[in-house]
């Protein structure tokens, strides 16, 4: 009895196994890598514990030549949208976000993998839901409306449906600074990590500064920080709700000054290298 039934069990375990195992499971876990699912711990603090090279000054020389972006029909339409809708400054800063990410990757985890037009279309449409044409039109957060846009937009060019739900992902949370625990994409952490070096400074040891210098004479910052940290005020005045809020004081009601929208203006490091 205990033989046959132990032998049933086994039986039956491997028919519901191969049931929900689809048959080209081994290329939907190559696709996992290649569009950026891996996931990796959401807190830096975790990320970089112990970590040979991110908890000092990088010592490696890099410029914005060593990062092309990557080019293909798919790249140019979404370059062309985000050319009208978003001014000079946010598509600047966007480029600068590939830029640094890529360098953060080079540097400090040369065994992440994924494909580099996934991280460069969520870089180009990070900030698509700060466009005037969506920013104050909808009362989503603008990530979150943002990676509704990013999403639709990249299907309806061709993209297949994991790059688009990987840049989806990424835009919605890339500004999940404060959360702790679990885990992200590996494009996710990336993009928050480069933004957030990008608005406000945080890990800029993480990339050399010649870098940070070439990528600015390239790609001006020159009045970033105010036109940010505008989009800042604006989406707290109209949707006091909105996810920016989690960068504020617990409550934070109209009226109260944004401490997000401080900390950008006072990003010591863009000022200099931008001017």
């Amino acid at each position: 009895m205990t033989s046959g039934g132990g032998m049933g069990y086994k039986c039956h375990k491997r028919t519901l196994y191969s049931t929900l195992v689809p048959s080209n499971f081994a290329q939907m876990s190559d696709q996992v890598e290649f569009y950026g699912f891996t996931p990796v711990p959401r807190d830096p603090d975790v990320l970089f514990r112990d970590h040979p090279t991110a908890n000092a000054p990088a010592t490696v020389t890099q410029t914005v030549e060593d990062f092309p972006f990557p080019e293909s029909p798919l790249v140019r339409e979404v370059e062309t949208f985000v050319t009208r809708e978003l001014d000079q400054l946010t598509i600047n800063h966007s480029k600068r976000v590939y830029i640094y990410g890529m360098a953060i990757v080079k540097l400090h985890f040369p065994s992440w993998s994924f494909d580099p037009e996934t991280y460069y279309l969520a870089c180009l449409l990070h900030d698509i839901g700060t466009a005037e044409r969506f920013l104050l039109k909808t009362k989503l957060s603008f990530e979150f409306k943002g990676a509704i846009v990013a999403r639709d937009l990249l299907l309806q060019l061709g993209s297949v449906e994991d790059q688009a739900d990987s840049v989806c992902d990424a835009i919605v949370r890339h500004q999940d600074i404060f959360v702790i625990g679990g885990n992200i994409t590996v494009i996710g952490q990336v993009l928050q990590l480069a933004t957030i070096l990008d608005n406000v400074g945080l890990r800029a040891n993480l990339i050399h500064p010649k870098l940070m210098e070439t990528a600015l004479a390239k790609f001006s910052g020159k009045g970033w920080m105010e036109k940010f940290a505008t989009v800042i005020e604006t989406e707290l005045r109209a949707k006091p709700w909105c996810h920016t809020s989690s960068f504020e004081h617990p409550n934070w009601r109209e009226g109260d000054a944004s401490q997000f929208a401080t900390d950008v203006r006072k990003n010591d490091l863009l000022h200099k290298l931008a001017e």
